[in-house]
């Protein structure tokens, strides 16, 4: 340990990060298996529903799915992943301002939704914050 208490925080501070994520990242992962999988259906809804509504909710499922595995991919390394872990956060923010438009639209959605939304405008927010400390602290960007 260095005398500013470094050595212990820094590598503390980036293993609790690294699981954060790793539990986090489940949520864009299993909604993305799930959203190709049953396409609409997984949101508790009954055909018919539009052809296009089920291509285009499969194709974000998808995309979600893969926002999942950025952040798995920047997991290791995540000191050194800033920026594209900052490219995995500013599409989650991207949507969950899209959602808040929706909010503003149509009202408010269900309670799983409404998670999404404080998780997507609050909580990854947040985290790429911590993860700027990570990589200050680690000396990297």
């Amino acid at each position: 340990m260095n005398l500013d208490g470094r050595a212990q925080s820094a590598p503390r501070s980036k293993r609790l990060l690294q699981c954060a994520i790793a539990v986090l990242a489940l949520i864009p992962l299993f909604a993305g298996i799930f959203g190709v999988v049953r396409g609409p259906a997984f949101l508790d809804v009954t055909p018919p529903w539009p052809t296009d509504l089920d291509s285009h909710f499969r194709f974000l499922s998808g995309v979600f799915l893969m926002l999942g595995l950025i952040f798995y991919s920047t997991i290791p390394d995540i000191e050194r992943k800033t920026e594209r872990f900052r490219l995995g956060a500013l599409m989650i923010v991207a949507g969950g301002l899209a959602r808040l438009l929706s909010l503003g639209l149509h009202g408010v959605p269900s309670f799983g939704h409404v998670g999404g939304l404080v998780m997507e405008l609050v909580v990854v927010p947040l985290l790429v914050l911590w993860q700027a400390h990570v990589a200050r602290e680690a000396g990297t960007r």
